[in-house]
């Protein structure tokens, strides 16, 4: 019963620091960090797990974030299981930064003087954002504003202009900062246009640039040159050595000799504050895991490539389902990942093992292999404190099946497991959903410290709708009239329910149960 195990219900041990570790096959030569461990996701409060960073160890820091208008805050304070709603915009504003500030302070304390910070937002309360960091920052340590068209107008907005950006802020430590330039690959239009001559016999294009210099009070520079008398840009003996490499032409005599500036040996066109050219995550994209604020792995390869060298530590303290991790481990950074939801933990460990290619193991881990996830819940109190539909996710996950995507309208059934025999070879188009195959069994989940013959009868009429032989139910406990119901139902419909509870999973009795 195999597929029923699941690491992160186990209990982590605390994290320990470590003064060297072999780099990954992945990862180019150098010496990680001494000051701190990488390659971890940490699950809880950034707040928390942010104090235990060490002062400067972070080279670059990227983060998104939530910010919902009008909306439950509950992602906010969802650790203490109290929902906030707003109806004035301007006070939920005022609790996102009050939210946000103590956590910028940290990020800011812990990252280098010649690091770079990132702050992903949208038009509900960038303004607000911007003061807040150049109050923590410094207003010299901001470095551009960046606008990211994440969607086409869909239609026209109530009497306004529709709002189809995000906003970037980007700020240093100091003015010794990394910064790789980013450049763009020029368009058909514009090659057609500036680039409209071949070499014979060849489609390698190229364009006849001028030599001439702006200056015109430049002696040393004024000579005669194939003919033609003026004030060039480069000495003589470099016109002549260039001209002797095929690389500058006289169209005819007496012509003012120009430079072949070739396209394939250009960079492109360097990337500015707006960046229109890569689109946001669509929901049947191959790239989309169904998580809704979910980003583009071009836009943080983007930034992770500007701000950043191979090997450096790259944060993302509100990491979601882990796109600048997955970008990180592509280009060969080391990364630090956190996040207070549970089950986005477990989203990105899943797309660091499926897309990143990277196993989650801690001996692995400590031969700088392999990653891990550290502080998930564990514990019974811990457990009883989170979120009902965090808990309903984490129970499917420990059992080894799929939660359902939808949080409303499940039926009763709130995830599947799908038994390794019901597999078939291929899965094809699909593939990911697994409705395609009808082997599998509901799992419905209460977060209550006793379930009730109330929650087992609807359980019962779940299994008959969707003609299953088996389910599993997940509580704290159970009354006697529940447990009393589940044999009744076993012996009248030969439908079994196994009841298991939060206990038993933690405790990894499972085998026992699922024989």
């Amino acid at each position: 019963m195999n597929v029923f195990r699941n690491l992160w219900i186990m209990p982590r041990k605390p994290a320990r620091k470590t003064t060297k570790k072999t780099r990954s096959k992945n990862m180019p030569p150098g010496k990680p960090s001494s000051l701190v461990d990488t390659r971890i996701i940490y699950c809880g409060d950034n707040l928390d797990q942010l104090k235990k960073l060490p002062d400067a160890c972070i080279d670059l820091i990227y983060i998104d974030p939530p910010f919902n208008s009008n909306r439950n805050y509950e992602v906010f304070w969802g650790e203490t299981k109290e929902k906030r709603s707003f109806e004035d915009r301007h006070e939920s504003t005022q609790a996102y930064i009050e939210y946000m500030r103590p956590r910028c302070v940290e990020l800011a304390r812990v990252l280098k003087k010649t690091g770079s910070f990132y702050y992903h937002c949208d038009w509900h309360a960038s303004h607000y954002v911007k003061v807040m960091l150049d109050q923590i920052f410094g207003e010299n340590s901001f470095r551009t504003e960046i606008v990211w068209r994440r969607i086409n107008a869909k239609g026209l907005a109530f009497r306004s202009f529709p709002n189809n950006h995000d906003t970037i802020f980007y700020y240093t430590k100091s003015d010794k900062y990394t910064f790789n330039r980013q450049y763009l690959p020029h368009s058909e239009e514009y090659v057609e246009q500036f680039y409209k001559h071949t070499d014979p016999g060849t489609v390698r294009r190229y364009q006849l640039a001028d030599l001439t210099n702006p200056n015109k009070d430049r002696p040393n520079l004024t000579y005669e040159f194939l003919g033609v008398k003026r004030v060039w840009r480069w000495t003589k003996e470099r016109m002549q050595e260039t001209y002797d490499k095929g690389l500058i032409v006289q169209s005819h005599a007496g012509a003012v000799p120009r430079l072949k500036r070739y396209l394939d040996e250009q960079k492109g066109i360097p990337v500015d504050s707006i960046w229109s050219d890569i689109p946001p995550v669509q929901q049947r994209s191959e790239e989309g895991l169904g998580y809704p604020t979910q980003k583009p792995l071009a836009l943080l390869e983007r930034i992770i490539k500007a701000s950043s060298n191979p090997n450096d530590i790259v944060l993302d303290a509100f990491c979601g389902c882990g796109t600048a991790l997955a970008a990180a481990e592509n280009l060969g950074r080391q990364w630090i990942g956190i996040d207070i939801s549970p089950t986005a933990c477990r989203v990105m460990a899943k797309r660091l093992r499926d897309v990143s290619h990277i196993k989650e193991d801690e001996n692995l881990w400590r031969t700088g292999r392999g990653f891990i996830v550290r502080d998930l819940p564990w514990t019974v109190e811990q457990l009883r404190k989170i979120p009902p539909f965090e808990f309903e996710n984490w129970a499917v996950i420990a059992l080894g099946g799929i939660p359902n995507k939808a949080q409303v309208g499940d039926m009763g059934i709130d995830g599947r497991i799908y038994p390794i025999s019901a597999a078939p070879k291929k899965t094809g188009a699909a593939g990911g959903e697994l409705d395609f195959m009808d082997v599998w069994y509901p799992i419905q989940v209460k977060q209550k410290d006793k379930a009730g013959r109330p929650d087992i009868d609807s359980f019962e009429a779940a299994m008959m709708r969707a003609d299953r032989t088996k389910g599993f139910f997940v509580a704290f406990d159970y009354s006697q009239d529940a447990l009393t119901e589940i044999d009744r139902f076993f012996r009248k419909e030969h439908k079994s329910i196994v009841a298991l509870t939060v206990k038993e999973i933690l405790e990894e009795e499972l085998a026992r149960k699922l024989a």
